[in-house]
């Protein structure tokens, strides 16, 4: 199976599946002398683990990472990381009764067709399971954001039409929606603070459609807006164009409409993203589906499934913009020669 690697410079691969014995990544790239330690990745695996509340499958995983490689005394070595996340919380028997059937809104029927043959637990390597691998690997890659003075955060914004300044409204939306047996999208904002101007290339390696690539290998997102994103295509130029001026000397922006990205390269703005995620498509309402020997059939979908996305999705998108732009900053090091230094 091929693409599952991502970056030039700091660049990852991601193994395992949802139900086989364990989940991880190797990071190639990172640079020597970085300080690194277990519970440095877990601060942030932790925050994508199944809590069993009210938002959350009731799998129960402690996502605790195991360095196996790349660190030694407290200090990556520049050799490759090797990461992984032990799976402890399987049921695979929640899935035997759909191993010939396919789930709607699921990738089951493409994956048969490419392969001929899929892990019908649990999705196997299409799993949103394996998005742990990619937050263990966007710890590192926020340490060295850290480093640059860079910060990245995001956070569920809004559950359906709810926004997050309203959690009772969120939780009891959700609460109805585990009582009917069916599940609700959401929208996650990201937001990169101190990440100066001029990183990103202005055509095929724009620093905008890489983020967007990493956004939407993430499952489930539907769409992406940067700044303005969509409604851009709504407002005049003197709306959307943001005007430059000068400020303690240095050239900043009176607005941001561009979400801190012009021609594919970051302008020295904050870089704001608006993620959306589509409603989780297991849910335990009677479905009409295909099986692979073509029979229309009637289908319910057994096992432990988060009724929301979102809640748990923000920070595998904080982490893949975190792998974006560290790739970005170290490419970044080649444009000029007077920032070549051996």
């Amino acid at each position: 199976m091929a693409g599952s690697s991502f970056g030039t410079i700091f660049r990852i691969t991601t193994w395992g599946e949802s139900h086989g014995k364990a989940i991880g990544v190797v990071i190639d790239g990172c640079p020597a002398g970085l300080p690194l330690c277990e519970e440095d990745i877990d601060r942030y695996t932790a925050r994508r683990r199944p809590n069993g509340g009210p938002m959350s499958t009731a799998r129960r995983e402690t996502d605790k990472v195991q360095i196996l490689s790349g660190v030694f005394e407290g200090k990556t070595t520049g050799t490759p990381i090797s990461l992984m996340i032990m799976n402890e919380d399987q049921r695979s028997r929640d899935y035997s009764s759909i191993a010939d059937s396919y789930r709607p809104g699921h990738a089951d029927y493409g994956y048969d067709v490419k392969y001929g043959f899929r892990d019908y637990r649990g999705g196997g390597r299409s799993s949103a399971r394996e998005t742990a691998a990619r937050v263990a690997a966007g710890a590192v890659a926020q340490k060295l954001l850290q480093l640059f003075g860079v910060e990245c955060r995001a956070h569920l914004s809004a559950i359906g039409s709810v926004p997050s300044t309203d959690p009772a409204a969120m939780e009891e939306l959700v609460q109805k929606c585990r009582s009917e047996m069916n599940s609700i999208g959401s929208t996650v904002i990201c937001a990169v603070k101190g990440l100066p101007a001029g990183i990103g290339d202005p055509v095929f390696e724009k620093l905008d459609a890489n983020l967007a690539k990493a956004i939407f290998s993430i499952g489930a997102v539907k769409g992406l807006d940067i700044g303005d994103g969509h409604l851009a295509a709504t407002l005049l130029g003197s709306q959307n164009n943001d005007p430059f001026r000068i400020k303690d000397g240095k050239v900043v922006m009176e607005t941001n409409h561009g979400g801190g990205i012009l021609g594919g390269i970051s302008t020295g703005s904050d870089i704001l993203m608006t993620v959306y995620f589509k409603p989780t498509p297991s849910i335990a309402l009677p479905q009409r589906s295909v099986n692979r020997f073509h029979e229309e059939i009637d289908m319910e979908i057994k096992g432990r499934h988060d009724p929301v996305i979102g809640a748990r999705a923000a920070v595998v998108v904080e982490s893949m913009v975190a792998l974006t732009l560290v790739d970005a900053i170290l490419l970044n090091q080649s444009a000029r020669i007077d920032k070549v230094q051996i």
